[in-house]
């Protein structure tokens, strides 16, 4: 009968975009067609937002890409100065990076599994990736355990992603050499995670709010979406690299309205790129084009790229590219985190 360590065997391995020169490739790729010319604007206008000294860069995330491998590309972004916020998804700040700074991995395996057997020896499976659920949940109940030390309010989740980091500090540090919340914890560089809930966090919060009924920490949606738009209302010029879609993808386009709600002349996101597979025809968040988004005054039109493309492909090509360009070695930190209070660590 197969067991656990039959299948949790061999450990995904983060891509390290510095170990690659790929400049002369992308560059190659400016006389080719379809996809190829696309992704090559996308690293040049990436490459643009990071020579624009009064643009911040905010990268959003979703999908299962630290699963995946590409927990180290993001974080040699947040290390090197390339990025100064960060919209996530859930999954991929918490079950993913969280998880793999307490010590976990996540395995190479297989779709071709029965999982109701993958069930039984409580693995859990994203497409060709194994996690362990056991795991899963002392990331969950780390979770509940950092809400039950912490004051009795309401937070942003940027707040919340900051005491993660806080408390991989306390403890030792994160147990790997590339954990994006500790990176960003210490370059002062801003995490939101929206939809905050949809993860180990939500799991732990459950846990944190059944346990202290009457008082208990909570998760405020409207300071989040105000502190995102503070970024905006902070840095008139804004670009945005956007990895997959969905609800990281539409609140930052979103603060370019509230923003303008709040001062008259509130810029559009001058730079954008998108990496997705999604169909533009269902107008869902995922695939709805940056050119579309400028019906709706957010995103500007003369530095914008989708590039169709399976992101474990696309983004270690475009982040690789201007790493080895270089221009952020002239950037100067805007450390975002600051414009809250006196936060530097």
């Amino acid at each position: 009968m197969a067991t656990k360590k039959d299948f949790l065997k061999d450990t995904i391995q983060h891509i390290d975009i510095k170990e690659h020169n790929v400049v002369k490739l992308v560059d190659s790729m400016e006389k080719m067609a379809f996809s190829a010319r696309d992704l090559n604007r996308a690293a040049k206008i990436y490459d643009m937002m990071l020579k624009d000294k009064e643009c911040a860069v905010i990268l959003t995330l979703a999908g299962s890409l630290f699963s995946a491998g590409l927990k180290k590309v993001v974080f040699d972004l947040v290390n090197n100065n390339m990025v100064d916020a960060i919209v996530s998804t859930g999954a991929v700040m918490v079950d993913q990076d969280f998880f793999e700074a307490l010590g976990f991995k996540h395995y190479i395996g297989t779709p071709f599994v029965d999982d109701n057997v993958m069930r039984d020896l409580h693995i859990d499976r994203i497409y060709d990736t194994f996690i362990d659920e056991d795991e899963l949940r002392v990331c969950d109940e780390t979770t509940a355990k950092i809400f039950d030390s912490l004051e009795h309010r309401p937070y942003s989740s940027r707040e919340l992603l900051r005491e993660f980091g806080k408390y991989l500090d306390e403890n030792g540090g994160p147990k790997v050499d590339d954990s994006v919340i500790y990176a960003a914890y210490k370059k002062n560089v801003p995490i939101f995670v929206p939809a905050f809930s949809d993860c180990s966090a939500g799991f732990g919060i459950v846990m944190h709010q059944v346990n202290n009924p009457e008082s208990h920490v909570s998760i405020d949606s409207g300071k989040d979406f105000l502190e995102l738009t503070q970024i905006k209302l902070h840095n008139k010029e804004t670009g945005i690299f956007m990895i997959g879609g969905g609800v990281p993808k539409n609140f930052t386009q979103d603060i370019v309205v509230a923003a303008e709600l709040l001062e008259d002349d509130a810029s559009m996101h001058k730079y954008a790129v998108q990496i997705t597979v999604a169909d533009v025809r269902d107008g869902a968040l995922s695939s709805s084009t940056l050119k579309e988004a400028s019906s709706w005054g957010k995103v500007e039109t003369t530095y914008e790229q989708m590039v169709y493309s399976e992101a474990t492909l696309a983004m270690p090509l475009i982040a690789g590219y201007a790493y080895h360009k270089g221009s952020w070695k002239n950037r100067v930190p805007k450390e975002l985190s600051m414009i809250y209070s006196k936060e530097k660590v």
